[in-house]
């Protein structure tokens, strides 16, 4: 075989894997991990269940890939927006915005919590998604950091307001399941300002109004 044929066939073993891991992403969320079957997955992927099994070896390697995949490129993504030279209240602003705007992040966050709780999952893969998301919490507090130094931000533990900030987002996540979603308009910038030190008011209304193209940024965090 070509090196050619090669680089494709792998590019199309990946491409396969990603549809199946979002197929199982958007049915953990609806049936619950418990109902959730490798036929249900295939189904929902509009593949076979031998397919499903060319790629991955059980239904608990895929709720372990999944989540993998999405807290890893969470936690990459908040370091490279940690790095950025802008005004931290900014990256908050567009962590919020990139999250919400997304339209299977409430999948994501449903299916986190559930493995985090259900007993049927194994210990392995609970701890691993909680220190996956208790390391996360580091480069959001270091934006909360910046954000203190440079007096924008309300003191306090840096980690614990990350905390607070995440779960809030998360939260608001759940409010947007396709068909009982809260008629409530959701504000970035408002989510951003209950972290803030109050300021005179329109000090700091174009504050969120820049031209800062972040958009590559959320699309490696959030975009399937």
């Amino acid at each position: 075989m070509s090196p050619r044929n090669i680089q494709k066939d792998q590019q199309m073993r990946k491409e396969r894997m990603e549809h199946i891991l979002n197929a199982a992403l958007q049915t953990m969320a609806k049936r619950g991990i418990d109902s959730t079957s490798i036929k249900d997955i295939a189904k929902e992927a509009n593949l076979s269940v031998g397919n499903i099994y060319t790629y991955f070896t059980s239904k608990d390697e895929i709720f372990s890939e999944v989540l993998l995949r999405g807290q890893t490129m969470y936690g990459r993504t908040i370091a490279l927006l940690a790095d950025l030279d802008i005004d931290p209240r900014e990256k908050l602003f567009e962590i919020g915005k990139g999250w919400l705007s997304n339209e299977s992040n409430w999948a994501f966050t449903i299916m986190l919590q559930s493995i985090r709780t259900n007993q049927a999952v194994s210990a392995e893969i609970k701890q691993a998604a909680t220190q996956r998301f208790t390391d996360n919490l580091e480069p959001l507090a270091e934006i909360f950091r910046q954000g203190q130094k440079a007096g924008g931000i309300i003191q306090g533990d840096a980690r614990q307001l990350a905390f607070y900030f995440v779960s809030l987002i998360q939260g608001l996540t759940l409010q947007l399941a396709p068909g009982y979603e809260i008629k409530v308009d959701i504000d970035p910038e408002k989510i951003v300002r209950l972290f803030m030190i109050p300021e005179e008011e329109g000090s700091t209304s174009d504050l969120f109004k820049k031209n800062n193209d972040l958009s590559y940024i959320n699309k490696k965090m959030f975009d399937r």
